[in-house]
């Protein structure tokens, strides 16, 4: 879709939308690059908030000029990504949502993500809440 559509999505962006979710992949496909720091830096122009997740190795939020790192949550195994970055995605809104640090929104993405990867279907086994408790964010 990024490639597709990329100058609708493009001023799409730019216009209308605040909050983004995505993988390395589709932000370096959108930009056109294969240098993640590049795309990243265009993508900062463009929204007020970014969320871009690169599997095993975390997610990058954007905000402003600040740039939050947040690694990825172990699993034992990872037997299906069907709905890791939705997710993902839940878990930061869930934090945001509830005024949590930029930072710990990233966790409970990254650990709301981390529970769907580790059994077969798209939708967690485990309240995101329960595990936010218990990993104490």
């Amino acid at each position: 879709m990024a490639e597709r559509h990329r100058q609708g999505l493009l001023a799409f962006l730019e216009t209308q939308v605040d909050v983004v979710f995505a993988n390395q992949n589709e932000v370096c496909t959108l930009f056109e690059t294969d240098n993640i720091l590049e795309a990243l830096s265009r993508l900062r122009t463009m929204v007020k908030l970014a969320a871009v997740t690169r599997g095993a190795d975390g997610s990058v939020i954007l905000r402003g000029t600040e740039t939050l790192e947040v690694a990825a949550y172990p699993v034992d195994k990872v037997i299906d990504t069907t709905g890791a970055g939705d997710q993902y995605a839940a878990g930061f809104l869930f934090g945001l949502g509830t005024d949590r640090p930029l930072k710990v929104c990233g966790q409970l993405g990254s650990l709301a993500a981390a529970e769907v990867i580790s059994h077969y279907g798209p939708r967690p086994q485990v309240r995101l809440a329960d595990l936010a408790v218990q990993k104490g964010l």
